[in-house]
């Protein structure tokens, strides 16, 4: 099996000073009104992103201390400005990334942006082992990828209609089997990623960024 993964998830480690407990990413659940609660999938997973990038190579200025459940939050607030859900969420690759380059342009940071759509039809989708490189060329990047899922299909680890962050990826040579490491809700979780593309019935997508050189 071959084995990629987020140079050092410890960055993505959270502090919560108030129940003593260590998170993995932020949770949606932490944003202050019931809507951002409800569809604030897509700016938390851009908030991991951001704040690894961060910490990785000082892409943005912030804090370096910002390890704290506090300054997570604030700054999930902040990117939700830039990276916010409509009436039916972040339902797309192109709405998340263009979230992503509005933050980093009003930071003055130049990111590009790489994204992989895998589509309702499976006829007009990339072959599963396309979907793996693209996922395998975002970690070589050191950068954590978003996922979108729109429907779960049999995969029981994965919310349907839910962006995620995977930070890392076994796969076997030949595509037969993968599997992704995810963060969601503040916890990691397994998913059998060569299930959840057989059998979702609506599809996703991936999308990483990356300084530009």
């Amino acid at each position: 099996m071959n084995v990629k993964a987020v140079s050092n998830l410890d960055i993505l480690k959270i502090y919560d000073d108030v129940d003593n407990k260590t998170y993995y990413g932020c949770d949606q659940e932490w944003y202050t009104s019931k809507w951002q609660r409800l569809s604030g999938c897509g700016p938390t997973v851009a908030t991991n992103i951001i704040f690894y990038l961060v910490h990785r190579q000082d892409t943005f200025s912030l804090d370096n201390n910002f390890n704290r459940k506090t300054h997570w939050v604030s700054l999930m607030e902040e990117i939700w400005q830039y990276v916010t859900p409509t009436i039916r969420g972040i339902p797309n690759t192109k709405l998340f990334y263009q979230g992503i380059l509005k933050y980093s342009k009003a930071k003055e940071k130049n990111l590009i942006y790489s994204f992989c759509d895998v589509p309702k039809d499976k006829k007009s989708r990339p072959a599963f082992q396309e979907v793996l490189k693209f996922i395998e060329r975002g970690l070589d990047k050191d950068t954590p990828i978003a996922f979108l899922n729109l429907c779960n299909g049999d995969e029981k680890n994965l919310d349907q209609w839910h962006w995620v962050t995977i930070v890392a990826l076994e796969y076997a040579e030949d595509g037969s089997s993968a599997f992704v490491n995810i963060l969601d809700g503040g916890s990691m979780l397994k998913v059998d990623l060569s299930l959840w593309y057989e059998t979702t019935k609506q599809g996703g997508g991936f999308v990483f960024v990356e300084t530009q050189i």
